[in-house]
């Protein structure tokens, strides 16, 4: 096709409801209360990637719905693009805007999956308060972010490759791993 630029991807509706899916879980008030992660431009950015970085990892984990990973990517990629342009950044401002938010993006979900593939959560603790909290948070809230993320990545994980090819992504209530020491913090 001479414009493949306006293809019609079959399965870009899927990828819609399953970047809905982690956008929205993004958005849980119980990240920005219970959790104390900062209700900013960039805890909210740390939090849309931290739901990608998941997801993604676990389309990647099955060749049926591999394909979605990408689109789920691109999908993250253009909301990023559209939130910097009305956010004011210039059409020549974007691209070098676009590049830091993919360098940040690539940086954590090594981070993420990395410490994802170890048994304790040293290192998830080490990465979330680095990533999410930039070093400003007590421990109790970065381990209960990690106990989140470790039910989150578990729960995909479990999930059937038919309901994400539907657009279907489960994912846990945050409310249920916020630390009672978070909580009382509030």
């Amino acid at each position: 096709m001479i414009l493949p630029r306006f293809r019609r991807n079959p399965d870009q509706r899927s990828i819609a409801a399953l970047y809905g899916a982690i956008v929205a879980q993004a958005r849980h008030p119980a990240f920005y209360g219970a959790y104390g992660v900062p209700d900013t431009v960039l805890g909210r950015f740390d939090m849309v990637v931290l739901h990608a970085v998941l997801l993604v990892r676990r389309l990647r984990g099955s060749q049926a719905v591999h394909a979605l990973g990408q689109g789920v990517f691109e999908a993250f990629c253009r909301d990023m693009d559209d939130n910097l342009r009305e956010m004011g950044v210039s059409d020549v401002g974007v691209p070098r805007e676009m590049r830091k938010l993919a360098e940040a993006f690539y940086g954590r979900a090594r981070a993420y999956e990395a410490a994802l593939g170890e048994e304790s959560d040293e290192a998830l603790v080490a990465a979330l308060t680095r990533n999410v909290y930039a070093d400003t948070v007590a421990p109790v809230a970065a381990a209960a972010l990690a106990a989140y993320v470790r039910a989150a990545a578990r729960t995909l994980t479990g999930a059937d490759d038919a309901a994400l090819a539907h657009g279907e992504a489960c994912l846990p209530n945050p409310e249920d791993f916020a630390a009672p020491a978070v909580r009382a913090a509030e």
